[in-house]
């Protein structure tokens, strides 16, 4: 994989304001995406964005640069990024772009893009768009300039796919859900597919207001839902990120139910309706649990680099179906093409009323060991992680642990971190281990 300058494993992302996520870099980003994506047929983008207050400055950006290229922009407003994989495909446009910076603070956005099928763009394409950031803009005939528009029945259609990936001979009814949005992208969305299911809903996170995505609330902080799914007695509650590709579950007991567990029950399930084709990919942030679990199941298990795109082109290698990350992207190529978190949460609601199981109870065949994850900010050009004191550290560790546990250390693909992740059998062990070689990453 050749060095990108702007791409990074999940497109662009930053602080807006701050190189590169500024007005005058995205709208000559659209036109140099606008050249590369022009060369095949129908000048249409589909532009969708979360619910940030940089939305509406980015999106303009993107229209005028698209625009001075010759393509079209149709916008859906606020969508889950998966509702944009899924329109580009429908609507046969020549890629979507989903504005976005997923779980992170509002003041950060980013800009993700998605091919005609329903794919990240393939590295080859985002290069071509990288080399055309380095020429100056130009603008085609006034004639052949793109036009603005809008869908306005995006998520309805987006609602239809979700509730065409539940079986149609089953219901919600007489279900609790407690759902919590983020105040993202799904506010508008998951409450709506949950409840023409059948199921009685109580709906949090879904008051955005540009500030208040992702604070406090939603995968990344499941607290308020836990609260809330033991002050209703709900069956369960699922959290969604602010773009909608993540999910975070919640049991009756009010226990959180992570990617991993997701992902063991989705394919237990496969496996005993005769669906699981082949294997299961998760990272190396997988739990061993899952490892574990899967193997007394038999069924097959590969772990790829921490990423939803290296899960999928893993899953895409093997001819596998179903993937997951534990931060709650879960990937089902047989339902649609990216992670999607409000059909994996379908697929769970499916498995519990089909076996009339609780979630608590489907958990139950998986346990998962005690992991601990340390981030450590890093700033400046030396690799800590290639530094003698920190290998020292990690060797030692791995050594304790006695092939009884797993030792990680990774940078971030997105922010400034490098991240510890020590698992093993006795909890204290772990975090002492964890904590050790977090401080040997400090001192360098």
């Amino acid at each position: 994989m050749s060095k990108r300058k702007y791409f990074g494993t999940d497109g662009i992302r930053g602080k807006v304001g701050e190189p590169p996520i500024t007005p005058d870099f995205v709208l000559k980003l659209g036109w140099a995406a606008g050249k590369v994506l022009a060369r095949n047929g129908s000048k249409k983008i589909i532009i969708g964005k979360d619910t940030r207050i940089s939305g509406y400055m980015l999106e303009s950006a993107l229209e005028a640069g698209l625009a001075a290229a010759g393509l079209s922009a149709a916008f859906t407003g606020p969508m889950p990024t998966p509702a944009i994989a899924y329109l580009t495909r429908t609507f046969r446009a020549e890629a979507g772009i989903v504005i976005s910076a997923s779980h992170n603070p509002f003041d950060d956005n980013g800009i993700k893009f998605f091919s005609i099928e329903g794919t990240k763009l393939p590295d080859d394409v985002e290069e071509a768009i990288e080399a055309e950031m380095e020429k100056p803009i130009t603008c085609v005939e006034s004639a052949e300039l793109g036009r603005a528009s809008r869908i306005v029945d995006a998520a309805g259609r987006y609602i239809e796919f979700c509730k065409g990936t539940f079986p149609s001979e089953l219901n919600l009814n007489g279900l609790k859900v407690v759902v919590d949005c983020a105040n993202g992208a799904t506010y508008h969305i998951a409450p709506n597919v949950l409840r023409e299911l059948g199921a009685t809903v109580i709906s949090i996170g879904v008051q955005p207001d540009g500030m208040n995505i992702n604070k406090e609330c939603g995968a990344t902080d499941v607290r308020k839902l836990q609260e809330r799914v033991l002050a209703e007695k709900a069956d369960i509650g699922l959290a969604y990120d602010g773009d909608g590709d993540r999910i975070m579950m919640v049991d009756h007991l009010g226990h959180k139910v992570d990617g991993d567990q997701i992902l063991y029950i989705i394919a237990r399930e496969g496996l005993r309706q005769g669906q699981l084709r082949g294997g299961v990919v998760g990272t190396l942030m997988s739990n061993m649990g899952l490892e574990l679990a899967l193997k007394q199941l038999g069924i097959p298990f590969a772990r790829a680099k921490v990423g939803d795109r290296y899960v999928l082109e893993k899953l895409q290698e093997k001819g596998w179906r179903l993937g997951a990350e534990n931060s709650g992207h879960v990937i089902l190529l047989d339902k649609t093409t990216t992670g999607d978190g409000i059909v994996a949460g379908l697929q769970v609601l499916t498995a519990m009323v089909r076996n009339h199981m609780s979630l608590h109870d489907l958990c139950s065949g998986m346990k998962l060991l005690p992991q601990i994850l340390v981030n450590v900010r890093f700033s400046g050009s030396n690799d800590p992680l290639a530094d003698e004191r920190v290998t020292a550290a990690t060797a030692a560790a791995e050594a304790e642990l006695n092939g009884r546990g797993r030792v990680l250390l990774r940078k971030s693909g997105t922010e400034p971190l490098i991240r510890v992740m020590v698992e093993g059998e006795d909890e204290a062990q772990v975090n002492a281990l964890a904590h050790r070689i977090a401080d040997a990453v400090k001192a360098v």
